[in-house]
């Protein structure tokens, strides 16, 4: 498959409307075409429309490359599903959906929902647990209280008793550069810092008998039974002691926090989860190129379907 590197490149290539259609039918069905209703593979290709016909006898036997995707339902054309895909994948900063809509000539709602759809593709998942050495570290995510306005001010600290109160906690790991892999990160929107949550991702996300790497906090006390737990004691401003130090978690919410507060400036606490996920995704990502960001993006939408309404529902908003 010819394979553009820039964006300008990107731009040129998927104006072409056929070469559009076999890269998405080469990503979303890389072992051939399939009817997502029935799993058949001999289906009929239309070519007047673009579509597939199924031969078994079924509800929607017609079906494009956009079913059963992030894709399913937008009336946008793949080119610019494709444009969109490679900014976000390869922007380090992110773009927001006012940049996306000027740039690809939609309106902002439009963008805005396009870019929660392919975040949600860029959540490839954690398989492996961490070994080797771990640093984990937490951080936290909200409004300046400088930049509120005095009555919104008043009202946070009468809700939540404090101006932190109102903050989102993120948690995060970072496994360090070892000599077949580069560092690779897993954050995630925690409750709080207690005990419980944090002993319990660490738990979840990383092998007993690594080497773990975190500040002074009470509540990382107690893991050296599973861990070989070493401490740096912030408090007494140490900030290294040998390889002891948790310099590249810090480093990834230096990335994040530039993100939140450069680009996207105010993130709802329910959708942070999918704003976690795009960084985590192009931190981990970050030794491949602007193709090889685009593909494992474009290799992971199907079954990931993302609608408005499910996206603007409070109520569907993630336990964390």
């Amino acid at each position: 498959m010819e394979q553009p590197r820039t964006l300008m490149e990107a731009v040129r290539f998927f104006a072409d409307e056929d070469r559009t259609l076999e890269t998405a039918v080469a990503f979303r069905w890389p072992n051939g075409i399939h009817c997502p209703t029935c799993g058949r593979t001999d289906v009929r290709f239309i070519a007047t429309r673009r579509l597939w016909e199924c031969k078994e006898k079924h509800p929607r036997k017609q079906f494009s490359a956009k079913v059963g995707t992030i894709f399913e339902d937008s009336a946008l054309p793949l080119d610019k599903w494709f444009v969109a895909i490679w900014a976000v994948a390869n922007c380090k900063n992110g773009i927001s959906s006012y940049e996306l809509a000027r740039s690809i000539g939609v309106t902002q709602k439009s963008a805005w929902h396009m870019l929660h759809r392919i975040r949600v593709a860029m959540d490839v998942g954690n398989a492996e647990r961490m070994d080797g050495e771990v640093e984990a570290d937490e951080t936290f995510l909200g409004g300046i209280a400088a930049n509120m306005h005095e009555r919104k001010r008043k009202a946070v600290q009468e809700t939540f008793g404090s101006l932190s109160g109102r903050k989102s906690v993120v948690a995060g790991l970072l496994r360090r550069t070892t000599a077949d892999a580069a560092s690779r990160v897993h954050a995630r929107h925690i409750r709080d810092t207690t005990k419980k949550t944090l002993q319990g991702l660490v738990r979840e996300t990383v092998e007993p008998g690594a080497r773990l790497l975190t500040d002074s906090w009470k509540s990382y006390t107690g893991l050296k039974a599973d861990y070989l737990h070493e401490v740096v004691n912030h408090r007494a401003h140490e900030y290294v002691r040998g390889t002891v130090h948790t310099n590249g978690i810090e480093n990834f919410w230096s990335l994040l926090q530039r993100t939140v507060k450069g680009t996207y400036v105010s993130v709802d606490p329910q959708h942070l989860h999918r704003y976690l996920g795009e960084q985590v995704f192009r931190f981990n990502e970050r030794k491949a190129n602007d193709f090889g960001r685009f593909a494992k993006v474009v290799s992971s939408i199907s079954g990931k379907r993302l609608t408005y309404k499910d996206l603007t529902d409070h109520a569907l908003s993630p336990a964390h």
